[in-house]
């Protein structure tokens, strides 16, 4: 794979994300650019989806900025490792695949660190399960584009989940949403790291 690798370590603009990943897109569509793996945090900022619902904003104060990835309403900010890329899959042609890629990488990454997280079916995304419930850990939204995927997916390590309150996450109002911080207190900060060399190696299964 010729993947080029990028971590951010200010804070990137949503809005400036998404160009270089349409800019991106466009170089692989004409076989011009490297595909990209973008790690980085966003400042606060809540984005929707393509199939989001007006009454899953809780907080009608707050700004959503409308995209068009995949999926309903998330909340981005700092304490969040986003995940973007650029990803071909014009040999593939297998999203669901893809897709079991994005929700592997995730649970492999975090066993390194003793948290133990599954997929579900119903509701996309990776999960953690404590004596209070179900609570999501990743949000996973992606497009594809002629075969080539973009966008990406967030895991929370110490972000304020005070601000999941405002909305309806995900669309999903039966279940929580914690971070790495609630869970096991302790250093994440080679995460986006190993996450990396993991998604990588499982790309190429």
């Amino acid at each position: 794979m010729n993947v080029e690798i990028k971590k951010s370590i200010k804070p990137i603009n949503y809005f400036d994300a998404i160009n270089v990943l349409e800019a991106r897109l466009k170089e692989l569509h004409k076989n011009t650019g490297e595909e990209l793996i973008w790690t980085l945090e966003h400042n606060e900022v809540f984005t929707a989806g393509t199939s989001y619902k007006e009454n899953e904003i809780i907080d009608k104060t707050i700004k959503i900025l409308q995209t068009n990835r995949g999926g309903k309403i998330t909340y981005h900010g700092p304490g969040q490792l986003i995940c973007y890329f650029v990803l071909d899959l014009r040999k593939k042609k297998d999203i669901r695949k893809f897709i079991n890629v994005i929700e592997n990488t995730i649970i492999e990454t975090l066993k390194f660190y003793k948290i133990e997280t599954f997929p579900d079916k119903n509701n996309i995304g990776i999960w953690y399960k404590d004596k209070n419930g179900v609570k999501k850990i990743a949000a996973i939204g992606i497009r594809v584009s002629k075969w080539i995927a973009y966008h990406g997916f967030a895991i929370n390590i110490n972000n304020d989940l005070q601000n999941y309150k405002k909305i309806i996450p995900c669309g999903i109002s039966d279940k929580g949403v914690t971070n790495l911080k609630s869970i096991i207190d302790q250093d994440y900060s080679d995460l986006s790291d190993k996450l990396i060399k993991i998604f990588i190696s499982n790309l190429k299964i």
